[in-house]
């Protein structure tokens, strides 16, 4: 169960209404009407609370669940504990999500202008905005509808931001045309400079080349804490529309990003690598500038990438090679170092 303190919980909900949310055949009873007040993890859900099963590594946690009910594909029917509900779909994480959100549904926010706010007389607000305290919202930016802006965030001058958005507390947007629906969690920083210099010796040393490209966010964009996008040198640092990026990622200058895509944790992309739609990064992975990454591309956690990807590639390693000849590596290197036994 979420903490009453930080999470306010909708419900309870009839398993009809559930299975309807899920997209998902009910199966192990014929009482569409019972009612379950909560969801929780397959290990700890009592009788009230419905689970989920996304993962063959928990099949053993399932089978001894005390969750009443359980969301799973129809492949794990079989393995169900006696007198658990099953909500059956091919697709048991999205619908858990769906559950989840019904249960705990986005806190509406009470729309109000913070008269410790400091806004140019020359910006637009939208109807319905909520802009906290401490926020600053420059000369010309342009706010759509319902948009939440939190305490100390800084809205540069031109800026644009769609409708729905939410800003998360301290966070920083300069240079920069964001879509509809984003999200941009504590401390996000937009358009700052690229990290772009003419190499040079004493006396000149390094000459700064000025950054005059923006940033353009699509729609239902979500960007995690603490997460820098460079503006563009000339070209604009692009990101497509529904792709998600995570904490402490860092976006070089020029990157266009695709639409769909999934960036985790500390990944960083150097400046004009192109990266398709419904591309996949992991964790600590880094992009060489001036590449191009294929659509569906797979990339794993702490890989360095040096060269272009093709489309639907799956790439290991640093530098980052195809994955079964990644592995293939792994297991000859493997033998070669064990230790003979005996003398």
């Amino acid at each position: 169960m979420a903490d009453p303190v930080f999470f306010n919980r909708a419900g309870p909900f009839p398993l009809h209404e559930l299975a309807s949310i899920a997209s998902a055949e009910i199966n192990g009873t014929n009482d569409k009407n019972t009612m379950f007040e909560d969801v929780a993890a397959i290990d700890n859900a009592g009788n009230g609370d419905v689970s989920f099963l996304d993962n063959k590594k928990y099949i053993e946690a399932f089978t001894k669940s005390n969750a009443g009910a359980c969301i799973v594909h129809p492949d794990y029917v079989s393995r169900a504990p006696d007198g658990m509900v099953l909500l059956v779909t091919d697709k048991p994480y999205q619908a858990y999500a769906k559950v989840a959100q019904a249960f705990y549904p986005v806190e509406l926010f009470e729309a109000e202008i913070s008269k410790n706010a400091d806004i140019d007389k020359s910006a637009t607000i939208g109807n319905g905005c909520r802009v906290e305290s401490g926020v600053y919202i420059g000369a010309g930016a342009t706010i759509g509808e319902r948009v939440l802006i939190g305490h100390g965030s800084y809205i540069g001058p031109g800026v644009k931001v769609g409708d729905g958005c939410v800003l998360a507390p301290g966070v920083t947007v300069q240079y920069a045309v964001i879509g509809s629906g984003c999200i941009l969690h504590p401390g996000v920083r937009i358009g700052q400079d690229g990290f772009s210099f003419a190499p040079g010796r004493p006396p000149e040393g390094h000459i700064k080349v000025p950054q005059l490209g923006r940033v353009i966010i699509g729609d239902m964009v979500e960007i995690g804490a603490n997460t820098t996008v460079d503006r563009g040198a000339g070209p604009d640092t692009i990101i497509g529309d529904g792709t998600k990026i995570d904490n402490l990622v860092q976006i070089g200058h020029n990157v266009e990003i695709g639409m769909g895509c999934f960036i985790a944790g500390l990944a960083g992309i150097s400046g004009s690598t192109k990266v398709g739609n419904f591309v996949m990064l992991g964790g600590q992975s880094g992009f060489a500038g001036h590449i191009n990454i294929g659509d569906g591309a797979q990339i794993a956690a702490q890989s360095g990438v040096m060269r272009d990807v093709e489309p639907g590639a799956r790439l290991v390693g640093a530098p980052a090679i195809p994955h079964r000849e990644f592995f293939r590596q792994v297991a000859v290197l493997s033998k070669l170092v064990k230790t003979k036994k005996g003398p």
